[in-house]
């Protein structure tokens, strides 16, 4: 028996690439008050009545480009990621789901039946940086689920990772056999959000987005700061691998609404670049650590398509880390050096 006992939690998918599938997720992950941040009235009308009728079978449709015989992508790598952890370290390691299954609230239940003694639960939310609907919405839902049930372990939320040195050499290396050969420039595509959740997770309410070259300049911010986050994780990665400043840079994908979002967006960057001289094009999307619907499909087919048609010679996208052996070592590094102090206060 353990004392203590790792979760893996990352974002989920639908049961099946069937609209009737992708309806009851759409509705749960657009439901989120930190994905959708309007009045729940209203959040409610555009997610029931107009986004997940709409959108419903089109993401199907999408979901079955990517589709395996084992199911989702995403779902299959998060439990495959969690057996090898499982067998890089001595601490039994189970994974769930922020949305759909295995549902975070089950997961927690069983970790509790099979190890009813289990003193210290170690949560890691599989994103590299913070924000309020990929990390914050994790951490926040299973701290409330552990409160709820009164379980009488501890538990302890792993920090993002963005700028941990392990995690920085693990992307590196996933990136390095894909520019050994010629190429015009690197990509890093990351998962947009809107301003508005860059400043809201503001914890001085006047820096972010409100002073020039605000990621630059020195504040307790950015420890919730999503662009600052990406900006270094970029920045370190491109040290790490030698690519010289102007050969490489950063977009947002992913935008849902007419909102402003973080700029510059990736499908207008990638309808550009070609026409700037940039033929030869490596992508690789860091906010992911598995791939999904929005490397696969997203990157890897929509983002090709708009990159080819403009006069682009060759795409190359990169895969995500998903198990490679640096990863899974790791998050093994991860899970077993956190500290209470590392846990973000939510």
């Amino acid at each position: 028996m353990s004392d203590k006992a790792i979760l893996l939690m990352n974002l989920g998918s639908p049961d099946s690439p069937k609209t009737k599938d992708l309806k009851p997720y759409l509705s749960q992950f657009l439901m989120d008050e930190r994905v959708i941040d309007v009045n729940k009235w209203l959040r409610a009308f555009l997610v029931k009545g107009i986004i997940v009728p709409f959108r419903s079978p089109q993401s199907a449709k999408k979901y079955k480009t990517i589709w395996t015989e084992e199911g989702s992508p995403l779902v299959v790598t998060t439990k495959k990621l969690a057996v090898l952890v499982g067998e890089n370290t001595s601490i039994p390691v189970y994974y769930s789901m922020r949305y759909g299954n295995p549902a975070t609230e089950k997961v927690l239940r069983q970790i509790h039946i099979d190890h009813p003694d289990v003193k210290e639960l170690i949560a890691l939310p599989l994103y590299p940086h913070y924000a309020m609907s990929s990390y914050e919405t994790a951490a926040v839902q299973v701290t409330a689920l552990h409160t709820a049930a009164n379980y009488r372990s501890a538990l302890k939320i792993v920090s993002p990772f963005y700028n941990n040195d392990d995690y920085i050499n693990a992307l590196a290396a996933s990136i390095k056999p894909y520019i050994e050969k010629p190429y015009d420039h690197i990509l890093f595509s990351y998962h947009g959000i809107p301003e508005r959740h860059v400043k809201k997770t503001d914890c001085t309410h006047t820096h972010c987005l409100q002073v020039a070259d605000c990621c630059q300049v020195s504040s307790p911010a950015h420890a919730f700061c999503y662009r600052h986050q990406i900006i270094t994780t970029t920045n370190l990665v491109a040290e790490k691998l030698g690519i010289e400043k102007g050969k490489y840079s950063f977009s947002f994908q992913s935008r849902l609404g007419r909102d402003a979002w973080l700029k510059p967006y990736t499908a207008k960057l990638l309808g550009e670049l070609p026409a700037k001289g940039i033929k030869k094009l490596v992508v690789v999307c860091p906010a992911f650590v598995s791939d999904c619907l929005e490397t696969l499909e997203e990157m890897g087919e929509e983002g090709d398509e708009i990159f080819m048609e403009a006069g682009g010679e060759s795409f190359t996208l990169v895969p995500c880390m998903n198990t490679s052996q640096q990863w899974v070592e790791t998050v093994v590094k991860l899970c077993n050096e956190i500290k209470i102090t590392d846990s973000i206060a939510l």
